[in-house]
């Protein structure tokens, strides 16, 4: 007789993990969104110094790093929250604020993981379409919150589609949310976006809004993935608790610790991180230009784009092309992520990378699309 699992596993969907990870080195690494460059040098010698004292275990009160997030962000250290990555954080706060019954609100195609949360609680998922631009429908959005919403997430930039909502729209947005439901704004790609524009803008939105949680992550533009270091920032220390209280204890490691507290401290280099990036991302987006894809306008470090002009619909047929395009692409030494795999047929989420793995990624897609 096999084991007998719970019955929610059976409703919470796999993860789409990006592959790779068992290919030969050279493969130019486009699924993911992770950064195409290494820490800096001092971040990585944080980390290497702190290996010496991993037969303790971490700080439990991850006191130095909730300290430089709170110089950075000129908050009290106990509004802020940690996490094993900005996924985890996600899925301790579905388990702190859903249940059977309860409702959570987000757009969608968006960030995967987000459809966990629902299941998990056994709650009910509110998955509002994007507009045409790919973009957040906000007034649909609030629209759908009723007494049973406990949890509303908007990512800006939004996961997959690359879009972002200016701060205004934002806070109109936020003016129509009830007082006793948790918003999310998932931030985890804001330091790419000329839409929000300086990262630390967000932030006075905390002081209106007591029920908002900015989400944000190390692994992007600070180039820690591989280490899993997510935050939260919040006007109370009322998310943090619970957060918390759901979760095992030293879920943050020493040696991830060090490092972020260093790549803080490195401003200029995220600054050259961005414009690097975003300077890349407009030749990667004049490539796929003229290959004759619709492109999203993006805001992240990576680009949504169809597989075709943009005015053509979805056919039986967009499944199969998808899937034939992003296998040409592996054998090309490309990886990409399939759009159906996110929730948008037809289109492919392309990280930017360094300048030869784009011009890689265009001409082995323009030979695909002959």
């Amino acid at each position: 007789m096999p084991i007998e699992f719970a019955e929610k596993l059976r409703r919470i969907p796999v993860y789409p993990a990006a592959a790779a990870y068992d290919l030969p080195d050279g493969v130019a690494m486009l699924a993911s969104n992770e950064a195409p460059f290494a820490p800096a040098e001092s971040v990585q010698a944080a980390a290497a110094r702190a290996l010496a004292g991993v037969h303790r275990y971490p700080d439990p009160a991850y006191q130095s790093l909730r300290a430089a997030l709170a110089a950075r962000y000129e908050l009290d250290p106990a509004h802020i929250s940690l996490g094993n990555g900005s996924c985890e954080l996600l899925l301790a706060a579905g388990e702190a604020l859903l249940e059977p019954d309860a409702e959570i609100v987000y757009a969608w195609p968006a960030f995967s993981v987000y459809p966990h949360l629902a299941a998990a609680a056994g709650a009910r998922a509110i998955e509002v379409p994007l507009d045409r631009d790919c973009r957040h429908d906000l007034d649909a959005m609030a629209a759908e919150i009723t007494v049973a919403t406990r949890l509303v997430i908007v990512c800006n930039p939004n996961n997959p589609t690359s879009t972002a909502l200016g701060l205004e729209e934002i806070d109109a947005f936020l003016a129509k949310v009830p007082r006793h439901v948790a918003v999310i704004l998932d931030e985890a790609y804001v330091e790419f976006s000329l839409t929000v524009g300086d990262p630390l803008a967000s932030l006075p939105l905390l002081a209106r809004y007591p029920n908002l949680i900015l989400l944000r992550t190390f692994s992007k533009v600070y180039g820690l993935a591989g280490l899993r270091v997510g935050y939260g920032l919040a006007a109370t220390d009322e998310f943090r608790v619970a957060t918390d209280q759901v979760r095992q204890p030293f879920f943050l490691n020493t040696a991830a610790q060090a490092a972020a507290v260093e790549a803080l401290a490195r401003q200029d280099e995220v600054e050259r991180r961005v414009s690097a990036t975003v300077a890349a991302r407009e030749t990667l987006l004049a490539g796929l230009g003229d290959l004759g894809c619709w492109v999203a306008s993006s805001d992240a470090n990576f680009l949504w784009v169809k597989l075709g002009p943009r005015e053509v619909a979805p056919t039986a047929d967009t499944a199969t092309v998808e899937a034939e395009i992003v296998a040409g692409l592996r054998r090309r030494g490309v990886l990409v992520r399939a759009g159906a795999a996110l929730g948008g047929p037809g289109f492919l989420r392309v990280t930017v990378g360094t300048a030869a793995e784009n011009a890689r990624f265009v001409a082995a897609l323009s030979e695909l699309l002959g």
